[in-house]
């Protein structure tokens, strides 16, 4: 099936709100997708290469509970196409309750999707990982660089 920029950024915000399966987002990347994470922690892999590789990231995630420590109550989503038209940027924004902190927050990440044929290649995600690990409680680690 072939997905515009804008399909996979908004099934993007239907994962993120809850709406979709982190399963359903393997789905979107090519056999050969690669999902890298630009800023990670020491808990997150710096880049996951394949589909089912990313499926079983993604699963491994979805256990850790991490619902029980956040309440998302708002997705909003922006995709904007480059001049190149494999190429599109998305701003992913969540708001909600941290059951952590004892407080709202917004979290907003960024994203640089390369698409073959309306299948993810690559995945670049800039999230900020300090606002991230305080959201979850969580000692901030930068990943040591390989």
């Amino acid at each position: 099936m072939t997905r515009t920029p804008e399909q996979i950024v908004e099934h993007v915000r239907q994962m993120v709100a809850g709406e979709a399966t982190h399963s359903d987002f393997a789905d979107l990347f090519a056999p050969d997708g690669v999902m890298s994470y630009r800023f990670p922690t020491h808990w997150q892999v710096p880049e996951i290469k394949g589909r089912e590789e990313i499926r079983a990231y993604f699963t491994k995630v979805r256990g850790s509970n991490v619902r029980s420590k956040i309440e998302i109550q708002d997705v909003q989503a922006n995709c904007w196409r480059t001049n190149d038209p494999s190429v599109a940027v998305a701003e992913i924004t969540h708001r909600g309750w941290s059951k952590v902190k004892q407080d709202y927050y917004t979290f907003t990440a960024v994203a640089i999707i390369h698409l073959r044929d309306g299948e993810i290649t690559r995945y670049d995600d800039y999230m900020n990982p300090l606002l991230m690990a305080e959201l979850f409680g969580m000692p901030y680690v930068a990943h040591s660089p390989a």
